[in-house]
């Protein structure tokens, strides 16, 4: 059986989200993703640019109309507040991309400002692949997650890169929880998800927006007995995706 190769855009380039919103924006009602991206929609000066930018774009969101995945993130885009939407686009990035999620732990521990030092990312890239990158290539890497945790607001300043902490809404959360249950993670285990984790909320604030997304009908939620049970029959349907 062929092993599939972990995807990231971390090596070259960040989540992307001005290129991203403009496609978003441009393209959603007629689902023409990868048709303004070859218009140039984003304004790159050559063709390369074009091309490279548009391939690192499908490769982290993949602009699939058939995929589960992004058929919920268009639907969460389309009914989103615009402040929402570069979060929607970092938890979507963080289910596809290998690099940003083996450092979600280094970002969970800074507390809140303190400023982040490029050099904790550096070791974290280190120590899940060791030898595999030059001195000057982990910076690079290390530089474009952190600029992908600006994006999302998880840092602020230019220089000083302060651990801040982003408006995160029960629209943003559902979105993750229906992530993990795409990937089959059901119960208390969902806390523990990738998609979950990178929000760098406690599982009490967790459970706060569920209830709140649960009044919105946006996920079925209950807790009882020490038992979690999160469903999405009501929101698939409005997707128009299968019961799964």
């Amino acid at each position: 059986m062929k092993k599939i190769k972990p995807n990231t855009v971390h090596t070259s380039r960040t989540i992307m989200f001005f290129e991203l919103e403009k496609v978003m924006n441009f393209s959603i009602q007629n689902d023409n993703y990868l048709e303004s991206m070859q218009n140039n929609v984003f304004g790159k000066k050559s063709e390369g640019g074009i091309k490279k930018t548009s391939g690192f774009l499908s490769q982290l969101y993949q602009f699939n109309i058939a995929s589960n995945k992004f058929k919920a993130f268009r639907f969460f885009w389309i009914n989103a507040d615009d402040n929402e939407k570069v979060m929607l686009s970092f938890v979507f990035a963080v289910s596809n991309d290998y690099l940003l999620q083996e450092n979600i732990s280094v970002l969970s521990n800074y507390k809140l400002g303190v400023k982040v030092e490029l050099e904790s990312i550096v070791d974290n890239i280190e120590k899940y692949h060791p030898n595999r990158y030059t001195k000057v290539t982990g910076h690079s890497i290390a530089k474009n997650i952190a600029s992908s945790w600006k994006q999302a607001g998880f840092i602020t300043g230019k220089v000083k890169n302060i651990r801040s902490e982003p408006i995160i809404t029960y629209r943003v959360v559902a979105f993750a929880i229906l992530l993990a249950y795409f990937d089959g993670i059901r119960g208390d285990f969902i806390f523990h998800h990738n998609t979950l984790l990178a929000l760098c909320l406690s599982e009490s604030k967790i459970r706060e927006l569920s209830i709140e997304a649960s009044k919105r009908d946006l996920i079925q939620y209950q807790y009882a007995g020490n038992i979690t049970s999160f469903s999405f029959d009501n929101l698939l349907t409005k997707i128009g995706i299968d019961a799964i």
